[in-house]
């Protein structure tokens, strides 16, 4: 369960390669390495519970980091490289970071931070005037394991699409560095990964689930293929040419994928997928039917968050049957749960909390921590939802994000979900702008296939197809086009910032 075993038993193994350049590392050189790193960050002064941080691409560099601060007792925080440098700042401090790594790119990120908060700064690969890089310092050090190893975990930071970014803090765990952890145990038993799981990662490193099922596969000695970004024709090109047999993605990746022109997808031979896990945000029934008509029944969910305070999952065969389910629990209890703080029955709609999970912490925010708990020491992540008499859990939307329309609640995923399968529509984000006689109006603003489409025509076709599907109540009064909606690159809208501009608009 750590790829310390792996790197003795199967030393010549690759352990990650890189999609575009085929630069690879293998489990003996990662081990080498995550030992030297451990070595190093201990002579730069940092000590179990201490944090170490990096802005990195998607790159060798973040595996023997993050394996240096795994056997080192650490939380390792990383960050977004596409943050402002406020927001980077922020997090460095808020943290309390004792030392950075940089992609080489961020020298000049580099030197401020180092002259402005004054902690260790290294560049990934090569030094760069008065900063060292990472692989020169490493190299100095022994291979061999540091006498005081620990587990460590990572301190992940939310996206900030509330407000400022906020550190997870985990409690740090006990024992071996190679005990397992409970993603691993989803891994094996839901999806049958082991030492010939050859995955796919898809998404930038910095985020929580990216990184975390890379190191789970790492754990179980697989392979690990890395994309420097998503591409969706280039994800069924990666399937064929390595026989990938598990990825995780994102419904967003689904919907670029199907989008293809169909004889671009039939010229690929994704047979070797044994499971295709996704998460994230709730997925469109129309296109998670067509991904399980077109794959087969390897499409699997999973719903949690960075703060791993309960998790929920279905397959293939249970979503058919519970359609729009994200599953049942795995880790904690479900509980729905009203604004009195009462729990709610079968069918009726609340606040999802889970019981019995892992706690954790928003670091240096009590306020925001005992937000996230209720009287009953119950969780939440902050969606909407109910369940079903079986106890499958069904998602309706982020609390953050439902719009109040003339005393209505209108939860905008519903609306979204329908508008994306249209042929015509790219993507779309559904907010409430403020409206003087409603309070606020639903504004459907749509990212068109073809930019020559976008105007009144297709808006009136879209507004009919939902009145026709959703009623009225839940049609968008307003539809506007963008080339482009923003969405980071896991694809998770950012909604907040398309919402703001309207109000701002407003005053």
């Amino acid at each position: 369960m750590h790829p310390a075993h792996h790197a003795r038993q199967n030393p010549d193994k690759p352990a990650c390669v890189m999609a575009a350049t085929g630069e690879a590392l293998s489990y003996g050189e990662m081990e080498r390495r995550a030992n030297q790193g451990a070595h190093l960050l201990r002579a730069l002064g940092l000590v179990r519970g201490d944090v170490v941080a990096m802005v990195l691409d998607n790159e060798l560099t973040v595996f023997e980091v993050a394996w240096a601060a795994q056997r080192t007792g650490l939380l390792l925080t990383s960050i977004s490289n596409k943050l402002s440098e406020a927001d980077t700042f922020y997090i460095l401090q808020d943290s309390g970071a004792k030392a950075l790594i940089l992609a080489d790119r961020f020298a000049a990120l580099g030197r401020r931070v180092a002259e402005e908060i004054g902690i260790p700064v290294l560049l990934a690969r090569t030094a760069q005037d008065d900063l060292a890089s990472w692989a020169d310092r490493r190299a100095q050090f022994p291979t061999t394991s540091v006498p005081d190893e620990s587990p460590g975990a990572d301190m992940l930071y939310s996206s900030g699409t509330t407000g400022r970014p906020k550190g997870v803090k985990p409690v740090l765990p006990e024992g071996p560095i190679d005990t397992p952890n409970p993603l691993v145990h989803m891994a094996q038993s839901l999806w049958n990964m082991g030492p010939d799981t050859v995955y796919l990662s898809t998404s930038p490193l910095y985020h929580a689930a990216p990184l975390r099922w890379a190191l789970t596969a790492h754990r179980l000695g697989g392979v690990v293929i890395v994309m420097e970004r998503f591409d969706a024709e280039q994800t069924l090109a990666l399937i064929q040419q390595h026989r990938i047999t598990h990825t995780t993605v994102v419904p967003t990746h689904f919907i670029r994928m199907l989008k293809l022109p169909e004889a671009v997808r039939n010229a690929y031979d994704v047979s070797s997928l044994q499971a295709v896990v996704h998460a994230a945000a709730p997925c469109p029934v129309p296109v998670k039917e067509a991904m399980i008509a077109w794959m087969g029944p390897v499409i699997h969910e999973y719903y949690a968050g960075t703060e791993t305070c309960g998790i929920t999952a279905l397959d293939s065969g249970e979503w058919l049957t519970k359609r729009g389910s994200v599953g049942r629990a795995l880790l904690g209890t479900v509980k729905i749960v009203d604004d009195e703080d009462n729990e709610l029955g079968v069918g009726e709609v609340g606040t999802v909390y889970f019981a019995d999970g892992p706690r954790f912490e928003y670091h240096n925010d009590p306020e925001k921590t005992a937000a996230a708990y209720n009287s009953r020491g119950w969780a939440t992540l902050g969606d909407i939802g109910h369940l079903d008499a079986d106890g499958y859990l069904y998602l309706t939307d982020r609390k953050s994000f439902m719009i109040i329309s003339g005393g209505v609640n209108i939860y905008p995923q519903e609306i979204e979900n329908f508008l994306v399968t249209h042929p015509k529509v790219a993507d779309v984000a559904v907010i409430g702008a403020p409206d003087e006689d409603m309070g606020e109006r639903v504004v459907a603003i749509i990212e068109p296939m073809d930019w020559a489409d976008a105007g009144s025509e297709l808006a009136d076709e879209l507004r009919a197809l939902t009145v026709e599907a959703l009623g009225k109540v839940k049609c968008p009064r307003q539809f506007d086009f963008l080339p482009s909606l923003p969405r980071e690159p896991t694809g998770k809208l950012m909604k907040r910032k398309l919402r703001d501009e309207y109000w701002r608009q407003r005053g």
